[in-house]
């Protein structure tokens, strides 16, 4: 339903769809919101529906029948070998709502499609808003596996603050993401050959024209099967040590997953990519000396076995990959550290790779900084990263015991 503001998501409680009976009990021709409740149980081990056919009611023997449709359809076109890091349409996204002076309620499954918003809403004027990323991995007993769901949910609720804005409570991030993930199970790439990626999104969605909080928010997640985030796969990538642009400042939102934070890297990314670099390094903004992160990633160096990362300071993201490889070099008894790094130990480090939410764990190939490059491909070693990366992958994948307590199991 359409407000008075021109907003999608506007469904009450009395206009959702109930699956106890074949005919919808909505009376609105408005797309119908899954509510998020035990008459949706029955499609959790099973998805249904392609996006393009789900775009008005439906009904439990509808949903049945399309399921052998679309199992024909959209997954037989996709290739999971090829895989890579761009949107693919699912069945469902997750979406709830509140106002400034509520908190979120009534949160529900409804069919993947495009989202309206008014002009003046707050998210596209002044970019109030903030996303996460996770992953959901299927196992080979068709089990799937979160990682860390609970972290992701506080991260959101530290930026939203950030941001001025109200979040889910961890509970209700986690629930939602559940959900979300079940009714899309049949999207997750089979084991070995990518994860579902989870966006959830959070953001002003009410109408303002002065600079100011929204008077309405919404929360949502949709999900996608990916690959490799580069083109490289797994290969090294080739950085470039970005001298002109900066990607934070101090007092600034570079801490937390702001969507104003990417806009502004595009153009140092671009002319990277132009040159033949796959991604950028970033420095501080007041000395441009000390190292702080990729575009997208965290950025670890190796030096005789000893593991440094650049410490927080309010520039820098946290990610939830940073803090578990953090915690499993420390469990390994592996020696690591967090503190300023300058420019110059690049030069002389015998590996760097990059740990990231959507990139996982890369090994860095070279680095470039003016006219200096230095190649790790020639230094012959990474032994360390492929350390971590093995107990931090088999730990997402259930390939190994999950000691630390990380995952979430989902039948």
């Amino acid at each position: 339903m359409v407000n008075s503001y021109g907003i999608f998501f506007s469904i009450t409680a009395n206009h959702l769809c109930s699956f106890t009976n074949t005919t919808p009990t909505t009376t609105t021709s408005t797309t119908a919101l899954l509510h998020h409740s035990s008459s949706l149980k029955f499609h959790y081990k099973r998805s249904f529906g392609s996006s393009s056919s789900l775009l008005g009611p439906v009904t439990r023997n509808q949903a049945i029948q399309s399921d052998s449709y679309s199992q024909t359809s959209e997954l037989a076109s996709i290739i999971w070998d090829n895989l890579g890091f761009d949107p693919i349409s699912t069945d469902y996204m997750y979406t709830m709502k509140c106002s400034e002076e509520g908190g979120f309620s009534d949160g529900g499954l409804q069919p993947f499609q495009s989202i309206h918003l008014v002009p003046s809403a707050c998210v596209l004027n002044y970019g109030q808003a903030i996303i996460e990323d996770l992953k959901a991995y299927k196992k080979q007993d068709d089990s799937i596996l979160l990682f860390r769901p609970e972290e992701y949910g506080l991260c959101m609720r530290i930026g939203a603050d950030r941001l001025c804005m109200p979040a889910p409570t961890i509970e209700q991030f986690v629930e939602a993401v559940k959900v979300t993930v079940l009714a899309n199970r049949r999207w997750i790439p089979p084991p070995d050959k990518g994860f579902l990626h989870i966006r959830p999104l959070l953001m002003g969605s009410g109408a303002v024209l002065s600079v100011k909080s929204a008077p309405e928010f919404t929360f949502l997640i949709y999900v996608t099967p990916v690959g490799n985030y580069f083109v490289e796969g797994r290969k090294p990538i080739n950085l470039v040590v970005e001298n002109e642009f900066h990607r934070a400042t101090r007092g600034g939102v570079g801490n937390v997953k702001a969507i104003s934070n990417y806009a502004s890297i595009l153009k140092a990314q671009a002319a990277a990519k132009a040159n033949g670099f796959s991604d950028v390094l970033f420095l501080d903004s007041v000395h441009s000396r000390y190292l702080e992160e990729v575009s997208t990633a965290n950025i670890f160096i190796v030096k005789d076995k000893a593991i440094s990362t650049p410490v927080l300071g309010g520039t820098i993201q946290p990610s939830i990959t940073r803090k578990s490889i953090i915690d499993i070099a420390r469990s390994q008894g592996l020696q690591i550290e967090e503190r300023l790094m300058s420019i110059e130990e690049l030069f002389d480090a015998d590996e760097v790779f990059c740990a990231g939410d959507s990139v996982c764990l890369l090994p860095v190939g070279s680095i470039t900084y003016l006219d200096k490059r230095v190649s790790y491909k020639e230094r012959g070693t990474s032994a360390v990263l492929q350390q971590l990366y093995l107990a931090l992958t088999g730990i997402q994948m259930g390939l190994t015991e999950d000691k630390m307590g990380w995952t979430v199991v989902l039948k």
